[in-house]
């Protein structure tokens, strides 16, 4: 059985997804592209930027895709 090490971005990164997941259940919703809020939403701004810093580790800068 292997633990998972996680650094400081992952963990924000997890809570984050917790915390969007558990307001998608409370609006009955699967995705946020359903709300209504969806473009005002801090919960999920702060989600993305999570996604964001996790990949970067937080040292900022452009992603390239």
């Amino acid at each position: 059985m292997s633990e998972e090490v996680l650094d400081e971005w992952q963990i924000t990164l997890k809570q984050k997804r917790v915390e969007v997941e558990k307001c998608q259940t409370e609006h009955q919703l699967k995705s946020c592209m359903k709300c209504e809020s969806l473009l005002n939403c801090s919960l999920r701004d702060s989600y993305i930027k999570a996604v964001y810093d996790s990949m970067s580790k937080g040292k900022g800068g452009g992603f390239e895709f």
